[in-house]
């Protein structure tokens, strides 16, 4: 059950704890809280700690017992009190030095959640008695104020297996289409959705969004943080919270606010629908940093635990923070042992919660040495190893804010990556750019001159146009410049670099000229993305025409701008991305398993090693001038080009029906553009099933003769099929 705010009650769960507990050494390993048959035994890692003490609290919020670990190996304090059970509230108070000039905080006035926590529960209100430091006499004097009170308590959660008959789809990655969505915005304003779920767990695997996402057809969903996050004090201040969760306080608990009941209960089964259904569960973890902010934050967990540890201080000044996150710290992967909690959380989160893979926010940040970003680091390599985590989806955000934290196609086979360069290319192009026919050719193709080094595949790119971060699609061919006033920033939060276009008005216009352009546009997008080789991404709504009124950082904002409306949307629009991902579906051509070579065949695993079949085959793709010739080096400089074409071979099918090669051409001129059609083996004519300048988008069947000219209009794709 919930409390007031929606947080996790685990009221009536727990025994009380009845006359003078026992307490035993226990045991330092595994860490957390773990229960048995007699009790529960608590372990805490803390290499500078001087003592540690155990508060038990009981379900009003009050501490009814503080019990000090008695026994501390290799690091690890712990002990092992009987008579307590699942739903008991603790937390920590640690004791040590606090002097900041040698990295370390401890304050024994704060109380703080246990890192392996797998449940908070109570209540979280902010108070300035959260802050380590003396609020008049400075950082290098402790606040005495005690904040357990206004503090999160964990919650002791049962550790025996939980029978599941859950099988995970396992969608190769040539088939694998992402959603990213968020908890809240998919469920908010759904009216298929009981008012009750709306905002959950339990919501969003409800029958009307697993239908809306199979009917789509994407096969895996990509969420918005659900670990616990907080809260910001300053966004609380304006009347704002954090919205989208990249402020993580408890890396092992599912974000209470998002269930009803118990959190971890409601996500497994959350996760169990999504996987009936045929859909994986991919998640957006933060391991970058955490909820405490700089030197000057809150003192919730990690830097009342062993911040010296915790944490990656600045060289020559341990009492300040690297911050290669932008939200004031980094975690310091470095060290062992956190690098130990991050691979103990991601594999709680396969094995107990059952997802399929993660989505890693500025992954630089957890893959540098003393340093700079390695690609043998501590972390890649215990990922590469590890018998759990080496087999399932691994996708990295591959910047972050730190020196040399740009390092698209810098992560190692195994991984893929956001393609941000794609992202800019496809907008810039489609914008009008002139001379992007290279770039825009080589993220068509898998982006290869970026991810093809060490036997990686297509797959290593996961291509998008939109995310959560910016633009959503139509606010993209809607907006020249961001509207992020009701952030309270004064409009100085968000990126300037968005590539938009407006089509001719600022926002919402009554112009059927602007408006059908813009329709346009989103189409050229979306086939561009949706048939490009690679790995898909969809922003949640994209496929509505879901607009966030030109808000290009929507963190903050809980209300209408992020929550989908599922009855606004248009339906023919809806109509054209499904027709555009049964065709990526059902044409292999479009989700190569291996790069091109620019050679005929080439469909083997080893494209080096040609079919037996003597039969005359077409280069696997052909890049082609608008009179239907193969390009030619001077043809790739010409730098007002706005028009690029190209025709990719037929491969092997799924069935019985051959599979036939594809024609796409891209005018992104103010002119019409005639393009030939160019000759291909075993066809005569090309048929339409593309033409975003039609009335819906999609082809109306006519077929031209090789040989014959199509006049693409201006700001249009086509894409044929051979026949």
């Amino acid at each position: 059950m919930a409390d007031g705010t929606g947080r996790f009650d685990p009221r009536g769960a727990a025994p009380a704890l009845a006359g003078r507990a026992r307490v035993g050494p226990g045991y330092s390993y595994p860490l957390g809280a773990t229960t048995d048959d007699s009790g529960v035994n608590f372990a805490l890692f803390s290499a500078h700690a001087e003592a540690v003490e155990l508060c038990l609290f009981d379900h009003d919020g009050r501490e009814s017992a503080r019990i000090p670990l008695p026994e501390c190996t290799d690091q690890v304090w712990h002990g092992h009190v009987s008579g307590l059970g699942p739903g008991q509230l603790y937390g920590y108070r640690v004791h040590g030095p606090y002097d900041p000039k040698r990295g370390h905080r401890f304050n024994p006035a704060k109380l703080l959640i246990d890192p392996y926590a797998r449940a908070l529960g109570g209540r979280y209100r902010w108070s300035d008695a959260h802050f380590g430091a003396h609020p008049q006499k400075g950082d290098g004097v402790p606040d005495p104020r005690d904040n357990a009170i206004d503090m999160y308590k964990s919650v002791v959660v049962d550790s025996r297996p939980v029978p599941d008959l859950d099988r995970p789809p396992r969608v190769p990655w040539p088939h694998t289409v992402l959603y990213e969505a968020h908890v809240r915005g998919m469920t908010m304003r759904h009216p298929d959705v009981a008012p009750e779920l709306r905002g959950t767990f339990r919501g969003l695997a409800s029958p009307a969004i697993l239908d809306h996402l199979v009917r789509l057809g994407v096969t895996a969903v990509e969420l918005l943080p659900v670990h616990t996050f907080i809260r910001d004090a300053h966004l609380e201040a304006r009347g704002l919270t954090n919205y989208w969760g990249y402020n993580t306080l408890g890396f092992f608990a599912p974000h209470s606010a998002y269930a009803r009941g118990a959190p971890e209960a409601e996500f497994r089964a959350m996760v169990r629908r999504f996987h009936e259904a045929g859909i994986e569960v991919i998640l957006d973890v933060v391991y970058n940093h955490t909820a405490e902010g700089n030197e000057l934050g809150p003192t919730f967990c990690f830097k009342g635990v062993d911040n010296a540890s915790y944490y990656r201080l600045v060289d020559g000044d341990p009492s300040r923070y690297e911050n290669h996150s932008g939200c004031g710290n980094t975690l310091n992967l470095y060290h062992a042992r956190v690098l130990q909690m991050v691979m103990d959380s991601l594999r709680s989160w396969v094995e107990t919660m059952h997802v399929d893979g993660f989505r890693f926010d500025l992954a630089p940040a957890l893959a540098r040495g003393r340093g700079a970003f390695d690609d043998s680091s501590g972390f890649i390599e215990a990922v590469r190893q590890d018998p759990v985590l080496s087999r399932v989806k691994m996708i990295a955000e591959p910047w972050d804010l730190g020196p040399g934290g740009y390092r698209l196609g810098g992560f190692p086979p195994g991984w893929s990556e956001w393609n941000g360069r794609f992202r800019d290319t496809v907008r810039r192009f489609w914008a009008g750019t002139p001379g992007l026919t290279g770039d825009l050719a080589s993220c068509v193709a898998g982006s290869s001159d970026l991810f093809a080094w060490g036997h990686r595949r297509p797959w290593a790119s996961v291509n998008f146009v939109t995310a959560h971060d910016g633009f959503t699609l139509a606010d993209l061919v809607a907006y020249n410049r961001k509207h992020n006033g009701a952030n309270l920033e004064n409009n100085g939060d968000g990126t300037d670099a968005n590539w938009s276009w407006n089509c001719g008005a600022e926002g919402p216009s009554s112009d059927a000229a602007v408006a059908g352009l813009r329709l346009r546009q989103r189409r050229n997008m979306a086939a561009t993305l949706l048939l490009s080789q690679g790995v898909p991404m969809i922003l949640g709504g994209d496929e509505l025409g879901h607009s966030q009124g030109g808000n290009n950082n929507a963190y903050c904002q809980d209300n209408g701008t992020t929550w989908l409306d599922w009855q606004a949307g248009d339906p023919g629009w809806l109509d054209f991305v499904r027709a555009l991902l049964a065709l990526r579906r059902r044409h292999p051509c479009f989700r190569r398993p291996h790069f091109f070579t620019g050679r005929p065949g080439s469909f083997s695993c080893n494209p080096e090693i040609e079919t037996d079949d003597e039969q005359p085959k077409d280069k696997d793709i052909r890049w082609l001038t608008p009179a239907g010739a193969e390009m030619e080096a001077a043809d790739w400089t010409g730098g007002q080009a706005r028009s690029l074409a190209f025709a990719i071979a037929s491969m092997p099918g799924d069935g019985d029906e051959p599979e036939p090669p594809f024609l796409v051409v891209m005018n992104a001129g103010d002119a019409p553009l005639a393009q030939v059609l160019p000759a291909a083996i075993g066809i005569s004519q090309w048929e339409m099933v593309v033409e975003t300048a039609s009335a819906s988008g999609l082809g109306d069947g006519r077929r031209l003769d090789v040989g014959d000219i199509c006049e693409l209009a201006p700001h249009a794709l086509a894409i044929m099929a051979g026949r």
